[in-house]
């Protein structure tokens, strides 16, 4: 594709197609995507199902690796068992409480990995970020209500979990009868609306930090019909400043992942523990 038809913000967008380097810069290799059953496969679903595969391909291993030695050996295993006690020690445990919150680190395990792995393959020439997109991260936020939902009803009964959420309000009982509906409105209100900034969170997070990696790339592109000097002036520049921000983009890949799931325990933890 020419330097001048190119928007290098077609990379923070889901396509139809894959979009894979090529040796003559600007032009990409475009691999069209097929439809399954009449659904058009994009971008962000193959990311995704990338990241998929990769957390079965990592938990798996890591788990019996785990069950069958005390000690593990090699980089690797240290490396993912070392986040592993990261996220039961300092996630889990303390914003849901004690022992009681190992019940839960099978789905925030899963959520972290999932979102660390998309938040990643995002760097990958060729590859996209599916975080960047918030129908993604929504259906996330949705998986963390329904887990805090459930987890207050199994706590506390499907009764007490939902006239729990009002506080409790010291007022004359007529008063009552008109302000507890009002409170519970607002209180299922606030639940939702904590899980849709969730969503927004991650989703902008990411999305702005790959729409600011597109516009420094973007200068290479305007600068393709300039003279020499100034085509690689420019293009050195905004290489260096592509290679500082990547490095900062790797630490924000594993930091939104860390506080998804920080986010999912605390909100889980609320609901166990109302009070």
């Amino acid at each position: 594709m020419p330097a001048q038809q190119h928007s290098p913000l077609t990379h923070v967008v889901d396509h139809p197609t894959l979009e894979l380097p090529h040796w003559r810069f600007p032009y990409a290799l475009e691999i069209e995507l097929p439809k399954l059953l009449g659904l058009q496969v994009t971008r962000f679903m193959l990311t995704e199902l990338i990241a998929a595969v990769l957390v079965v391909l990592v938990m798996v291993p890591v788990a019996r690796h785990v069950a069958q030695k005390h000690v593990s050996r090699g980089w690797f295993m240290n490396m993912f068992e070392a986040m592993l006690l990261f996220i039961r020690d300092q996630v889990a445990r303390p914003a849901i409480g004690g022992h009681g919150a190992d019940a839960f680190l099978p789905y925030l395990w899963t959520v972290f990995f999932f979102v660390l792995f998309n938040n990643l393959l995002g760097l990958i020439p060729g590859m996209a970020s599916a975080t960047g997109n918030i129908n993604v991260t929504a259906v996330l936020a949705l998986g963390t209500l329904t887990a805090v939902i459930f987890a207050g009803m199994r706590e506390m009964g499907p009764l007490k979990f939902w006239t729990g959420l009002v506080p409790h309000m010291d007022v004359p009982k007529v008063m009552l009868v008109f302000l507890w509906p009002l409170m519970f409105v607002i209180e299922v209100a606030g639940l939702l609306i904590r899980h849709i900034v969730l969503a927004v969170r991650l989703f902008a997070n990411m999305f702005a930090g790959h729409v600011v990696l597109a516009v420094i790339l973007g200068f290479i592109l305007m600068a393709w019909d300039a003279t020499a000097a100034v085509f690689w002036s420019v293009a050195g520049a905004s290489v260096i400043g592509l290679i500082a921000l990547s490095m900062l983009e790797l630490f924000v890949a594993f930091l939104q992942a860390y506080i998804f799931t920080f986010l999912s325990a605390l909100f889980i933890g609320s609901a166990v523990h109302p009070h």
